[in-house]
C-alpha cells in the first residue's frame, strides 16, 4: 500500500472544542494564553481548538481526533511531546518537591549546563518566560551603559519597552514608545546611521527565516562594539535548536548578552539569561530581577535532562535533516505542479510555508492550506517546528499530503474560488504593522 492510499480525508467532528469554546469565550479575554495557540490563528469552524494530550511528533484533541503535529507547542517541543527522559526527570523531581524556601542544587547544575554549552556564558539567570529574561536584557543593558535607546528587530514579547513600537500598544506611554526603535535584517547601514551615544543595545532574532547576508551579524557585532552598545541575541527560537550552543554557536558570533526559553526544556515554563561576567554583575545589587519562581526545580529538573540529551545525541543534526527533507520535497512538489506562488524556505531546523500575492491574499490561501492539512491529519500554522521525534516516515506521510492539498490550492486558484472552499474563517493577523514603522531617524 502506498503512503498516499493511507491519507485519512475527513473534516474532524470539534463538538467538544467548541463546547469548550463557548465557556471560554467573554471570561477567558481573547480565549487563549498564546495568541498563535488561538482560534484567530486557525480556522475557525473546522480547526480544533483544544487539545487533550501529545506523544512523540502526535497530538489528541478534546474530541479524540489525533494529528501529526508540526507547531509543537509553537517551539518548546524540541525532543518531542512527552518525551520518557524528560518526564521521568520531572517525576523524580516531583516527589522530592517542586518550589522550596531556599535555594536548589539544580540551579547550579543547570547553569553549569550552559557555562559548558553557551559561547556567550560567564553568568546565567532563570526566569519563566521569554519576554521576561528579554526585558531583564534590556534593563541591565540601560543600567551597564547608561543610555536609554534600544533598537530591535524581531518578536520580543509584551513588555513595554518593545511592543510600544506595534499596533498592538494601548496603555503604552508615550515617553516608552520614544526609546525604542526597528530596524530590518541585513540592513547593516541603517543600523550604523541610528546608533549613536544614546543607543544602550540593539536586540534581534540572529535569524528567523531568513539567512545573514554579508557576514552582517559579525558586522553588527562590530559596530556595536565600537559604539559601546550592547548586542543581544533573542535566541528563543534558535537556541537549543540550530545548535547545542544556539545560533551563537552556529554562526560564530558571541553576543554580550543571549536570552533562551522554549526548546531548553521539552515544553516545561523556564527560560534564561546569559553573558558577560561584567554585565551580569549588575544582577547583583543594581539592577533588580528576581521572582518568586526563577528557581522552580520541575523545570529546571526538565531544561537539565534536554539539555544534556540535545548535548549528547545527534538532536540537532536530525532537526536539520527532517527539516530539509520536508522542505526540498515541499518545493519539488511545488515547482512540478508550476505552482510559483509559494515556496518553503528557513534554515532547515525551523522552516515557513509562503504564498506571494499574485494569486490573491496570501492569508486566504494559507486558510484554505491550513484547513486541507487539518482534513488530512496535519496540525499546520505554516511552519515546520521539527523535533527529534520527526521520522522520516512522517515526512514522506507529509510530503504525500502536500502533494494532494496543493492539488487542491491549485484547482481553487484557478476556478477562484479559494474563499468559497473555506468551511469557516480565515486566519488574522497577528500586527497589523510588523516592521519598519519606526525606524530611528539617521545622524
Amino acid at each position: 500500500m502506498s503512503i498516499s492510499s493511507q491519507i485519512h480525508v475527513e473534516k474532524p467532528t470539534i463538538t467538544e472544542s467548541n463546547a469548550l469554546y463557548q465557556r471560554a469565550k467573554g471570561l477567558i479575554p481573547s480565549v487563549t494564553q498564546t495568541l498563535a495557540k488561538g482560534p484567530t490563528q486557525h480556522v475557525d469552524g473546522f480547526a480544533p481548538k483544544f487539545l487533550r494530550r501529545g506523544k512523540g511528533a502526535h497530538v489528541w484533541d478534546v474530541d479524540g481526533n489525533r494529528f501529526l503535529d508540526y507547531t509543537m507547542g509553537v517551539g518548546p517541543l524540541s525532543l518531542g511531546y512527552a518525551d520518557d527522559r524528560v518526564d521521568e526527570a520531572i517525576q523524580r523531581q516531583l516527589k522530592d518537591g517542586i518550589t522550596f524556601s531556599l535555594m536548589h542544587p539544580l540551579e547550579v547544575e543547570v547553569a553549569e549546563l550552559f557555562r559548558d554549552m553557551i559561547p556567550n556564558c560567564e553568568a546565567v539567570r532563570y526566569s519563566k518566560s521569554g519576554a521576561d529574561v528579554a526585558s531583564a536584557a534590556v534593563r541591565v543593558s540601560r543600567a551597564f551603559t547608561g543610555r536609554d535607546v534600544v533598537l530591535c528587530c524581531g518578536y520580543h514579547g509584551w513588555h513595554d519597552w518593545y511592543v510600544g513600537v506595534t499596533s498592538r500598544n494601548a496603555g503604552v506611554p508615550d515617553a516608552t514608545k520614544q526609546l525604542t526603535y526597528t530596524f530590518q535584517y541585513n540592513d547593516i547601514e541603517t543600523i550604523e546611521q541610528a546608533l549613536d551615544e544614546t543607543v544602550a543595545c540593539v536586540i534581534l532574532e540572529p535569524t528567523v527565516f531568513e539567512a545573514p547576508q554579508a557576514d552582517f551579524l559579525q558586522r553588527l557585532h562590530e559596530v556595536c562594539k565600537r559604539n559601546g552598545t550592547l548586542l543581544i541575541f533573542d535566541e528563543m527560537w534558535t537556541g537549543f535548536r540550530m545548535a547545542p550552543g544556539g545560533a551563537q554557536e552556529y554562526f560564530g558570533v558571541t553576543p554580550d548578552l543571549a536570552v533562551y526559553s522554549k526548546a531548553m526544556a521539552n515544553g516545561m515554563p523556564i527560560a534564561a539569561i546569559t553573558g558577560r561576567r561584567d554585565v551580569m554583575a549588575l544582577f547583583e545589587e543594581d539592577v533588580f530581577f528576581y521572582t518568586t519562581f526563577g528557581g522552580e526545580a520541575l523545570s529546571l529538573a526538565a531544561a537539565k535532562a534536554t539539555m544534556e540529551i540535545i548535548r549528547d545525541e545527534p538532536v540537532n543534526e536530525h532537526m536539520f535533516a527532517i527539516g530539509k527533507a520536508i522542505k526540498d520535497g515541499y518545493n519539488s512538489l511545488a515547482s512540478q505542479k508550476g505552482l510559483t506562488f509559494t515556496k518553503c524556505s528557513g534554515f532547515d531546523c525551523r522552516t515557513i510555508v509562503t504564498f506571494d500575492a499574485s494569486v490573491g491574499d496570501p492569508l486566504l490561501v494559507k486558510s484554505l492550506v491550513q484547513q486541507e492539512m487539518i482534513r488530512r491529519g496535519v496540525l499546520w500554522s505554516g511552519f515546520h517546528n521539527v523535533s527529534y521525534a520527526h521520522t522520516q516516515a512522517e515526512v514522506e506521510h507529509t510530503l504525500a499530503i502536500y502533494d494532494d492539498v496543493l492539488d487542491t490550492l491549485s484547482h481553487h486558484i484557478d476556478n477562484n474560488t479559494v474563499a468559497d472552499a473555506l468551511e469557516g474563517s480565515p486566519l488574522q493577523p497577528v500586527f497589523r504593522k510588523v516592521d519598519g514603522f519606526n525606524i530611528k531617524p539617521k545622524q
